[in-house]
């Protein structure tokens, strides 16, 4: 190798590991450093019950971050999601009370009911917003006060309760030491992940993201893509209900309030640009999981519900101005060769 050779690759490898900082590494960096200030400064931090517990906590996150990252890669955003996993529990969940069924059938139909249901809501979010070109914002805006008010209106504002055993014991099982509704959150980063990198339609879901008119001008359908994500989204959340319902034994018409911001939270945490082009599903995972590791931290230091409100709320914030500022200065790196 030539010394011009030498010379020339070297700013390149030095622009490769400052993107790679920038993107999952350096989230991942801020993760485990939060990790270790935790584990000094709350001393059950890192028990096992507790590592354990926060595995649990953020599996709900994780799945409907999953997919809001469709979402936001394509530009848009879903409002409606914790709105219709409310719904898609309290349909889904009388069937596994009902009379005449078996435990395996009621459960298959709960899981399949569920996931109809949050797709559907996915479907009309995505078919209105494109057909009419209304901000996903604004439609999903309303099915959020659309999907809450049917859950209240179908269970007459009750809680639907007592499911099958079997069904609440898998809720609670653990595989390896870690609870089995993590490791399918998990499933769900590496499909979605898998698709989005190995996939022609991953590709045009990035390629929207960036730059929709000249995806269209390409002669691809843009409008298809963009509704498919939104049914995406209302699949994650109908498995999201199934979880709520086997982990918590309940089905709540109330249930999944605010749970959208935190899952958007976790998506711009994890590097995903709200203007679409840009994340993850590793990003996105670990957004999850810092966002749960701190929450988590911040109770067993005493701090106040309303206290760790604002500091989750600050986190996001510095979370988009990094965004940009990240933004503006891989824009300046050479691109690798």
């Amino acid at each position: 190798m030539t010394t011009s050779a030498a010379l020339t690759r070297k700013p390149r490898s030095a622009a490769l590991l400052a993107r790679q900082v920038m993107g999952e590494a350096g989230i991942g960096i801020a993760l485990l450093a939060l990790l270790a200030v935790f584990t000094v400064a709350a001393p059950k931090f890192a028990t096992s019950d507790n590592l354990t517990n926060i595995a649990t906590e953020i599996t709900l996150n994780t799945m409907l971050a999953v997919g809001m990252t469709f979402v936001i890669l394509v530009g848009g955003i879903d409002l409606s999601v914790g709105s219709v996993m409310a719904l898609s529990a309290v349909v889904a969940g009388p069937l596994l009370t009902a009379q005449g069924l078996s435990t395996p059938v009621a459960i298959l139909l709960a899981v399949v009911v569920s996931a109809l249901v949050g797709m559907g809501c996915g479907l009309v979010n995505g078919f209105v917003s494109e057909r009419w070109r209304v901000p996903s914002f604004i439609i999903t805006l309303g099915m959020l006060n659309v999907a809450r008010g049917a859950a209240l209106q179908y269970t007459d504002a009750k809680t639907v309760y007592d499911f099958p055993a079997a069904f609440s014991r898998f809720g609670t099982s653990t595989v390896l030491g870690i609870p089995t509704l993590f490791w399918i959150a998990l499933a769900m980063v590496v499909v979605g992940h898998l698709v989005l990198t190995r996939t022609v339609f991953g590709r045009l879901v990035f390629a929207i993201g960036s730059n929709e008119e000249a995806v269209r001008l390409s002669g691809h359908r843009t409008s298809i893509v963009k509704v498919a994500v939104f049914v995406i989204s209302g699949l994650t959340v109908g498995i999201a209900a199934i979880t709520y319902m086997a982990r918590l034994n309940i089905a709540s018409p109330i249930l999944g309030s605010g749970y959208e911001l935190s899952a958007i939270a976790a998506v711009v945490i994890g590097g995903a640009s709200l203007s679409g082009g840009k994340g993850s599903m590793i990003g996105t995972l670990l957004g999850a999981c810092l966002l749960g590791v701190l929450t988590n931290g911040l109770l067993l230091m005493g701090v106040s519900d309303f206290q760790r409100q604002m500091i989750t709320g600050l986190v996001i914030m510095i979370a988009v101005v990094v965004d940009y500022y990240r933004g503006r200065l891989a824009a300046r790196l050479p691109v690798e060769a």
